[in-house]
């Protein structure tokens, strides 16, 4: 089974053209899918048309590649605990806008179903569009502004995180379950190229959501989070989010906080999400009861990495180092790995994190989709040759047999799951 290319008319309506199989792109190559490599789409996923673009086939008589040219190209968006193996492949005017922020995985129809090159790589059900009630949601968001009328954090995980952006963390907070999100930094020390809640005025593209605009105080942070550790269903409270800057600016607020949450229950798990800058800082946290760490990277190459992040005081080590002091600390040390097919699982990149791997101990891959233009991120990081690619797949499944005690997810596990994590990854 290999399904038909999509093409959008460019009002929204989208079509199959039979005369060409649907392939993927891996780095700047178009190529074709291996029928087990293609999954239905997801409940939660989504389709974008993606114009100035054309879609890249195969005739499905020569067998040669080409064009379809009856409308724009189509990609998939993939939600959450599924990893992309393949982007869409197409080919790019001149003149076509930047595409926002959002993944763009191959798609295609096959007797009337729409199928993506993607993988579940983790069983965990926490983001399913199925769970979220908007009713309790709502409910949820009136009893917490009632209980904390004065606390701003609650206020913008409900007005801003909850309700407009539908944030899936903050949704599960207000519905009482599981990873509750904390912002705690308008600034950064960052200026990623794909950055969600900051992008320079001059800049082609748009971040998708305002930035937390104020430094909350340990006192806000206590307040609604110790009742969440105590009464949620495998709770976790997170620092750092997509709406926020660098949580570890914070760092003297951040501890302050861990403190007075431990002196009221000894329950739940404290995370931080963070770009790893400040090893020390990560340090002093570990000492007080921070559990676990997810560092971004899109790269574990330092020059892949730089050229993203664009970082201010800091540099590639300081990632690693983070990661490094959690693990001697004893605790559980995840990075959030932006999938780019072609780059991820290249050679030099898969050589770069088996390295990463045994120098820091690393307890958790979390396979996650990159949300970006690729023309425009490879062009940003001046890359235009990647080299002949490993494949996602097979890259997991090399590092899983390297090293079997490193965890595949996609989301920050509590301490129940840490003690008796199963892999849902097969190889």
């Amino acid at each position: 089974m290999t399904p038909y290319l999509l093409y959008s008319d460019g009002q929204g309506n989208i079509f199959e053209d039979t005369s060409l199989y649907a392939i993927g792109r891996s780095g700047w190559d178009a190529m074709p899918v291996a029928e087990e490599d293609w999954i239905p789409l997801p409940d939660g996923g989504s389709l974008y048309e993606l114009p100035g673009r054309k879609g890249i086939g195969v005739d499905v008589v020569t067998g040669e590649l080409r064009l379809c040219e009856l409308g724009w190209a189509v990609a998939a968006f993939i939600p959450p605990a599924h990893t992309g193996l393949y982007m869409a492949a197409y080919e790019t005017a001149e003149d076509a806008p930047t595409l926002p922020l959002f993944c763009y995985t191959a798609v295609g129809w096959h007797n009337d179903v729409f199928y993506v090159t993607a993988l579940r790589i983790e069983q965990d059900i926490r983001q399913e569009c199925s769970g979220f009630d908007a009713a309790k949601v709502k409910e949820g968001v009136s009893t917490l502004l009632k209980a904390y009328p004065h606390n701003r954090l609650v206020q913008h995980l409900s007005s801003n995180c909850a309700l407009t952006y539908e944030c899936p963390a903050a949704r599960n907070f207000f519905m009482g379950r599981w990873e509750c999100p904390v912002p705690s930094s308008p600034a950064c020390n960052a200026n990623c190229l794909g950055c969600i809640s900051f992008q320079p005025e001059e800049e082609t593209i748009d971040s998708t959501q305002d930035r937390l605009t104020f430094k909350p105080s340990a006192a806000e942070i206590v307040e609604f989070t110790v009742p969440h550790l105590e009464q949620a269903p495998y709770p976790i409270i997170s620092f750092g989010q997509g709406c926020e800057g660098e949580p570890l600016l914070m760092w003297e607020t951040i501890k302050e906080a861990i403190i007075e949450i431990r002196k009221h229950t000894t329950k739940g798990s404290i995370n931080i999400n963070t770009n790893g800058s400040k090893p020390y800082a990560v340090s002093k946290l570990m000492e007080v009861g921070l559990d676990s760490i997810r560092v971004s990277l899109n790269s574990a190459r330092k020059e892949i990495y730089t050229s993203y992040y664009l970082p201010n005081n800091y540099q590639f080590e300081d990632i690693v180092e983070s990661l490094k002091v959690v693990t001697d600390h004893g605790g559980w040390a995840s990075i959030n790995y932006f999938v780019f097919p072609g780059m991820t699982d290249c050679e030099a990149e898969y050589q770069a994190l088996r390295k990463l791997i045994q120098y820091t101990n690393l307890s958790m891959i979390q396979w996650r989709n990159f949300n970006i233009d690729p023309d425009w991120y490879l062009g940003k990081i001046g890359v235009y040759e990647t080299g002949d690619p490993i494949g996602v797949k097979q890259m997991m499944t090399l590092i899983k047999e390297e090293f079997p005690n490193v965890k595949f997810g996609y989301f920050n596990p509590p301490k129940e799951r840490m003690i008796n994590f199963e892999n849902d990854f097969a190889h």
